[in-house]
Order: structure tokens, then C-alpha cells, then sequence
């Protein structure tokens, strides 16, 4: 993840550097979690830094939601796309153990510990083809992208967040 940041960061050097922690937090695999790192190696002040990949982190997840599965459908009408469909719902679905066993706090910690193949947009995709409704992975997958904010704010930040913020 810190080579593809580090790409961005060097191809789009002339860039705000808030809007380009804003567009990483947007994309998956990256999301908050890459955006802190890359806010961390622009220097962007913490709590603007927090706010921005909060913000970039949490407007996919609706969308994911509430179409992905129509989305997927439409998708499926095509050759090519069909098979990458199939292949994301069969790679997201091996995913369903920690949900299926722990319910909402699996979903929680599925989106909240920064592991490769986590993350809110995960979280949401998984929730959206196990038919998790709307009202309960929602309020999840947000305490999930509020960890997982905490976790990288020390990993990305240190100590200096960690004392200003309880200290």
C-alpha cells in the first residue's frame, strides 16, 4: 500500500494535498487507511487529516449498500465483467465466517482492524450480498471506520495524537 501511495503522491505532487488525501480515501483498498498515511507523508495537519478521511471513507459506503447489488446484476449481462462480478462475490463471500459468527460486532471489527481485504467498502459489499439490512450494517460498518480511524491515527500520527487527543 505505501508504493501506491507513494505513486500518487509523486504523480499528482502539484495537487492540493487535502484533495488528494480526499480522492485516496475514496478508492478501495486504500480508503481512510490510506489516506491517513498519505495525509501523514504531505503533512497535513492530524485533525484535518482525520476529518477529510472520515469524510472520503464514508461516502462510498451508502452507495455500496443500497445498489451494488443491481449493479452487479446489470454487470453480469456481460462477458467480461460477469466473470469479475462472480469473482468478487466468491473472494468477499469466504469473508462471511467472521459475520456469520459474531454478527454486528464481526462486522464491526471486519471493517475496523486494518488487515488487507478489510475495510469499509468490503464491509459494505459483504453486508450488501449477505442481505445484512441497511439499518444494522450501516451504524456497524461506521463504528468499523471509526476504529480502524483510531488504530492508523496512532499507526500514521504516534504518540504526539495519542497525547493531545486523551493527555
Amino acid at each position: 500500500m505505501d508504493g501506491i501511495i507513494n505513486w500518487i503522491a509523486q504523480t499528482f505532487a502539484g495537487w492540493n494535498h487535502e484533495l488528494l488525501v480526499f480522492i485516496i480515501s475514496l478508492f478501495p483498498i486504500l480508503e481512510l487507511r490510506g489516506g491517513l498515511i498519505a495525509a501523514a507523508l504531505l503533512q497535513v495537519p492530524y485533525l484535518k487529516a482525520l476529518i477529510i478521511c472520515m469524510i472520503g471513507n464514508i461516502i462510498p459506503i451508502p452507495f455500496i449498500l443500497l445498489l451494488i447489488e443491481k449493479i452487479f446484476k446489470w454487470l453480469k449481462r456481460f462477458k467480461t465483467a460477469g466473470r469479475f462480478v462472480n469473482f468478487l462475490e466468491t473472494k468477499t463471500l469466504k469473508k462471511r465466517d467472521k459475520i456469520d459468527k459474531w454478527g454486528f460486532l464481526g462486522l464491526v471489527l471486519f471493517v475496523g482492524i486494518p488487515l488487507p481485504g478489510t475495510g469499509g467498502w468490503t464491509g459494505a459489499l459483504l453486508a450488501s450480498l449477505l442481505r445484512i439490512p441497511v439499518k444494522r450494517s450501516a451504524p456497524a460498518i461506521g463504528i468499523g471506520i471509526c476504529l480502524a480511524a483510531a488504530i492508523m491515527s496512532f499507526v500514521t500520527y504516534g504518540i504526539p495524537w495519542l497525547v493531545s487527543t486523551f493527555g
